[in-house]
């Protein structure tokens, strides 16, 4: 490896990150989609989060400013009563009470852009799960993402905190654009 990267200790310390973090989740660095928080500033952070495996659709379109906005209700396993707001938006459904598909179906009837399911374990700050099909014919056809734990739990802990009904955010980001590393990722979560 020291031939490879020379002799860099930041270069070795990267490398050490993304071979722990490949370890950690079982997934590889490019198989995550990114998004950036643009206001709330106390969460104005880099996040990943992992694509189903076998449903819903991919980002055609990216979205310099959109809004990511809680669902009502949270765990999004019946129509959401917050339709006003989401519409056209990105919607942020906790995990549990029923499958990934289903959430996602919520949200894509509700005019959502694309859905962001976080782990209902807020400790969870390294294991992406495989969020895969539950068997039904109607499958979603906008994209759904999983998220880790401690990172939806800190963007909806900051949206309560200041009393906002949604988060600002460009989505997707293509990281190996960026020019400056670290990437201004989550204090809590290692890449």
């Amino acid at each position: 490896m020291e031939k490879a990267f020379g002799k860099t200790p930041l270069l070795l310390c990267l490398w050490s990150i993304f071979m722990q973090f490949s370890r950690m989740s079982g997934l590889a660095i490019n198989e995550l989609l990114y998004f950036r928080v643009i206001s709330p500033e106390d969460i104005r952070y880099i996040f990943s989060a992992a694509p189903a495996k076998d449903f819903g659709g991919q980002f055609r379109s990216s979205y310099d400013e959109i809004f990511l906005v809680p669902a009502d209700p949270a765990d999004g396993c019946s129509a959401l009563t917050n339709g006003e707001i989401i519409q056209g938006q990105i919607i942020l459904v906790e995990r549990g009470g029923c499958s990934f598909v289903q959430k996602a179906r919520h949200a894509e009837e509700a005019g959502g852009k694309a859905v962001l399911i976080a782990d209902n374990a807020v400790d969870n700050d390294s294991q992406y799960l495989d969020m895969v099909t539950d068997g039904s014919t109607t499958r979603p056809s906008i994209p759904a993402l999983f998220l880790l734990g401690r990172d939806g739990m800190m963007i909806r802990r900051s949206l309560q905190r200041q009393a906002l009904p949604w988060a600002v955010i460009s989505i997707p980001v293509n990281v190996s654009s960026l020019a400056s590393f670290p990437l201004n990722q989550p204090p809590w979560t290692v890449w």
